[in-house]
């Protein structure tokens, strides 16, 4: 099968090589997947740049890719939650991606089926973003009736955070360009700050909940809106022991993120509030849940920027890198 492969890391970036690859065999609890379409994400970026190894210690050569839809074509032995012609989707498991491919053998823990109203390259664009916005409120034990502001709101995942959000019983608020603010109140934003003549540490207070799009530079000014008690979950900021505990990875490590994450922790502490930091894990139970979230009434938008074909995998790559995206940019995997 032809397959977009990382041979080497390189913090400036690197080209993938599209070239043939075996066929994976399903595990017990596995399914061959026959994927349809990939998205391109930032993730797959840091991935290349190695900005993820101590998170996730990939070995090269690596066939690249963590989201998708596609259809079943055979299950394990152990696998029953899906036959062969089901339409899947799913955030590829951490421990094993390779989405950029013909096929996957992927556990049949990560995978949902997609939502009858979605296309499969809409439904391509739904797993990571989704499954952030539901791991971050549970992470924050957000509550019906709770304030959360999303820094940064009106990119790809504000898109998806903010409906979950507000479907969710959670009142929303966002900031970000002018442009933005019809499009994104439509999504469910209760309120809209305009980054350019309003700043939010002046708008808001005493906010339940904040959830980090910018990383460090904003983090003060975050929890300085965020209440006495309150929770922060970034997706940008330092690793902390906190997320390094609840990975379970092992001792050195956990001293090694605490050490790293002290800073923020501090911050936090002033107040009585809490810092986490998250990663994305797989989780298809979770994207079974969005279908429950958006019913075919009341669907699930999503919004696609491009699509290339495989054998364009860099170009799609450096389209996400330069930040020039106005929605998901997917890869057309052609089957040979």
């Amino acid at each position: 099968m032809k397959a977009a492969v990382l041979d080497r890391y390189d913090k400036n970036g690197t080209t993938l090589v599209v070239k043939d690859v075996p066929t994976p065999e399903p595990g017990p609890h596995e399914v061959l997947v026959r994927i349809h379409t990939a998205a391109v994400n930032p993730l797959d970026n840091m991935i290349v740049r190695g900005e993820v190894r101590l998170i996730v210690p990939y070995r090269t050569p690596l066939v690249m890719g963590n989201e998708f839809s596609g259809t079943v074509v055979r299950a394990g032995a152990d696998a029953g939650r899906f036959k062969p012609g089901d339409r899947v989707y799913g955030r590829m498991p951490l421990a094993k991606i390779g989405a950029f491919a013909e096929y996957a053998a992927v556990d049949e823990s990560a995978l949902a089926h997609v939502p009858g109203y979605l296309s499969m390259e809409e439904a391509a664009c739904v797993p990571l973003t989704a499954l952030t916005a539901l791991q971050a409120i549970d992470l924050m034990e957000a509550q019906p009736g709770q304030t959360l502001f999303i820094s940064g709101g009106t990119g790809s995942l504000g898109a998806m955070a903010i409906p979950i959000a507000a479907r969710m019983g959670l009142i929303v608020a966002t900031n970000g360009s002018a442009r933005n603010e019809e499009r994104v109140r439509g999504l469910g934003a209760s309120t809209f700050i305009d980054y350019k003549t309003q700043l939010y540490v002046d708008e808001l207070h005493d906010v339940d909940c904040v959830l980090d799009t910018l990383g460090e530079r904003e983090l003060p000014d975050e929890f300085a809106v965020l209440k006495p008690g309150g929770h922060l979950v970034s997706l940008r900021g330092t690793p902390n022991g906190r997320f390094a505990k609840r990975e379970g990875f092992p001792l050195f490590k956990r001293a090694l993120f605490g050490l790293a994450g002290r800073k923020l922790d501090r911050m936090a502490a002033r107040k009585q509030q809490t810092y986490d930091f998250i990663f994305v894990h797989e989780d298809g139970a979770q994207l079974e849940h969005i279908a429950e979230l958006f019913p075919a009434e009341r669907p699930l938008a999503v919004s696609i920027d491009g699509t290339y074909a495989l054998d364009q995998v860099n170009d799609a790559l450096e389209r996400v890198r330069t930040g020039h995206s106005q929605g998901k940019t997917l890869l057309r995997i052609e089957q040979a």
